[in-house]
């Protein structure tokens, strides 16, 4: 087969259009330290890398909910601490107010005091995280304590039927994993109800001081088996967030994998190619042979 001229400068170009477009490859490479900067340089590992990048997104997702279960459970239990040291005063007082020497000038200052307790008490039941009444069980745009919505007792009525319990007693649950979800709100109802009762009847004075002790007592036993629990779900809640963090590492290690380039490698492909193309230039520059121009120069 006849080699002619046109045929040697076609195939120079050509040869020197693909080194240009390696070179061009390598350089987005290396400027983007991807190996992929379009879906059609390398299809599959561009379907990897939406598959890893989705798996990424859900884990970090799952760490924000993790946050806001950890907002709930911390307000709530500090909420519950404010009751216990609350329960904490009113049990000193009604042991002073058992003594007998008390003057019935010191019961009044007493009772007096036990009632702004019971009021502090009921501003506690409506503790807010952002928006949300955390004690109002799936009703969270409405307060658990308001005589206005509620009525006499200011609490609303519950069920006695655990198969159906009121929106009051509902779980508010929270997506922390792929179909895992922890409860978040703390269904304490009962036991706000069971104080201001017990307080309303120290003031009604259908029950003594000394009985009140012992009243006192139970209430307290109960807020700290609701504290209790709530410690629990704290304590999952921390083995699910390590959990998600390594999880983050290892989606993040394969997205790594699957896209990042090896400087090193690539850097050393860039200049061997660079080399080729030069060596390219060079031959070619032989290959073509001179033209009248050249001579009259």
């Amino acid at each position: 087969m006849r080699v002619t001229q046109s045929m040697l400068s076609n195939n120079m170009l050509r040869n020197l259009s693909t080194s240009y477009s390696k070179m061009g490859n390598l350089q987005n490479q290396i400027n983007t330290g991807k190996k992929v900067n379009r879906p059609s340089d390398d299809p599959v590992v561009a379907m990897k890398g939406i598959g890893y990048r989705t798996a990424l997104d859900k884990v970090e997702q799952f760490q924000r909910n993790i946050g806001e279960v950890n907002n709930w459970l911390d307000s709530s239990d500090d909420a519950l601490d404010k009751v216990g040291s609350a329960l904490h005063r009113a049990n000193e007082l009604a042991i002073q107010a058992a003594n007998g020497t008390t003057t019935p000038d010191d019961r009044a200052k007493i009772e007096a005091e036990l009632d702004q307790l019971r009021q502090h008490i009921q501003n506690i039941a409506n503790t807010k995280v952002g928006d949300k009444y955390i004690f109002s069980g799936t009703k969270t745009t409405t307060p658990l304590y308001d005589k206005n919505i509620h009525g006499a007792s200011g609490f609303p009525p519950t069920s006695t039927d655990p198969a159906n319990p009121t929106s009051y007693q509902k779980d508010v649950d929270i997506e922390v994993f792929d179909g895992i979800t922890l409860k978040v709100n703390t269904n304490a109802i009962d036991v706000f109800k069971n104080i201001d009762q017990m307080f309303q009847d120290i003031q009604a004075g259908t029950v003594d001081f000394n009985s009140a002790i012992g009243n006192i007592d139970k209430q307290m036993n109960s807020l700290l088996t609701t504290r209790a629990d709530i410690g629990a779900r704290q304590n999952r809640v921390e083995l699910m967030d390590n959990r998600l963090q390594s999880q983050s590492v290892i989606a993040t290690k394969q997205m790594s994998e699957n896209e990042d380039i090896d400087y090193e490698k690539s850097i050393t492909e860039m200049i061997t190619q660079e080399s080729i193309h030069r060596a390219a230039l060079s031959v070619g520059a032989r290959i073509i042979q001179p033209s009248l121009v050249d001579f009259l120069r």
